[in-house]
């Protein structure tokens, strides 16, 4: 089986494991954050060193495996390792800890803002010159694919609020935005299998006499683009609902207990208040 080493983006994974790893060390951190973490960078490597890489110039549906993990799969697992808070707890405090809610940082992560940040670079990837670009340029690939995964990791940070956040939006408002998204894949899906070929010049010279003709791999491509988006976004879905019922127990409890509180200090009930008719009567006098 080929295989291929990218040494700027082996290097960039084992530093951040590394860091992740030294600032989890000797604290009460959850292991499952830090298997999240580590489990994102992996699939990096996945995209960059493994067989995906090999043939990434040579199918489109092998690229639109990566393009989809970079976006949807590997930020998620990184924002499940919670990092920024990771971080937050590790550089000491100097002063209160008020940046990155200001109005302009609640603006940059107003929900439809967002929404465009995760969008926008796949719809640019595939409906412009940009893709013919990424074939033939080592640095602009690597440029788009630091892009991806800045959009998914900013679409899922603001999403899950798992590490601090500019603003806290409903969670209703996060599965609207993810229904959206859907609809987006599959418009996509439907240009690229309906529309002309993309690169085919590239891709005819580049066809190793095996695999799919250029067609039949654009429309597989379109495919994972669209279905393939859609489950990888399905366990956003169910980290979302998961953080949902969270927040409603923490919620619930914390009402449970300012109730009691306030029962515990006020004053006894005198014995006719109790009753439900006597407690009307004397209302209405």
């Amino acid at each position: 089986m080929p295989l291929t080493f990218d040494v700027p983006a082996v290097g960039c994974v084992l530093v951040l494991g590394t860091l992740y790893v030294r600032a989890a060390r000797g604290r009460t951190w959850p292991p499952g954050r830090t298997t999240a973490f580590l489990a994102g960078l992996a699939t990096i490597v996945l995209v960059t060193c493994s067989p995906l890489a090999v043939y990434d110039t040579t199918f489109f549906w092998v690229r639109a495996v990566q393009t989809i993990t970079l976006l949807m799969i590997t930020p998620l697992l990184l924002v499940l390792g919670a990092p920024i808070r990771l971080l937050l707890d590790t550089v000491p405090a100097r002063g209160p800890r008020r940046h990155g809610r200001g109005p302009v940082a609640r603006a940059l992560t107003f929900p439809p803002v967002v929404t465009v940040v995760l969008v926008a670079p796949v719809l640019v990837l595939y409906l412009t010159p940009l893709y013919d670009v990424t074939l033939r340029s080592a640095v602009v690939d690597g440029l788009v694919r630091v892009v991806l995964v800045a959009a998914g990791f900013v679409y899922f940070w603001t999403r899950l609020g798992l590490d601090p956040t500019p603003r806290e939006d409903p969670h209703l408002v996060s599965v609207w935005i993810a229904f959206t998204e859907v609809i987006f894949d599959g418009a996509l899906g439907l240009v690229l299998w309906l529309g002309p070929l993309l690169a085919p010049a590239h891709y005819a010279a580049a066809h190793p006499g095996w695999g799919p003709d250029p067609r039949t791999d654009q429309i597989i491509g379109a495919g994972v683009l669209w279905i393939g988006g859609d489950v990888a976004g399905l366990p956003f879905i169910a980290a979302l609902f998961v953080r949902w019922a969270r927040d409603d127990e923490r919620r619930a409890k914390r009402i449970d207990a300012q109730l009691d509180e306030e029962a515990a200090s006020a004053p006894p009930a005198l014995w006719w208040e109790s009753d439900p008719a006597l407690a009307e009567r004397f209302r209405r006098r």
